[in-house]
């Protein structure tokens, strides 16, 4: 059974940086393609970032470049996403997704976790 649970949300100031983890299961992380999306009050979901099972290649939504990085452990079966310079507006419910294509994400992805909440405020 597939599953992703994400964790490390939480209250941040703006400039500060968070970590967050996706502990999958039920799959190893070269068979898909994983990715964080995120969804602010009131507003569609998007895409922040993407990495490839099979090469880590990583994408990154453009507002998130240079402040977000994504990692992953094989052994441990997680993918870290690293938000560095927060701002307000970066505030919504973090989602990680998997599938159904190896080495890219589109907005269908077929497996979600639930999501963590960042709140980015003074």
């Amino acid at each position: 059974q597939v599953q992703l649970v994400e964790s490390g949300g939480g209250l941040v100031q703006p400039g500060g940086s968070l970590r967050l983890s996706c502990v999958v299961s039920g799959f190893t992380l070269d068979r898909y393609a994983i990715g964080w999306f995120r969804q602010a009050p009131g507003m569609e979901r998007e895409g922040v970032a993407c990495i490839s099972g099979t090469d880590e290649s990583t994408h990154y939504k453009d507002s998130t470049l240079g402040r977000f990085t994504l990692s992953r452990d094989v052994a441990k079966n997680t993918v870290y996403l690293e938000m560095g310079s927060l701002k307000t507006e970066d505030t919504a419910v973090y989602y990680c997704a998997a599938g159904p294509y190896p080495d890219y994400c589109v907005s269908a992805m077929e497996y979600w976790g639930t999501g963590t909440l960042v709140t980015v405020s003074a």
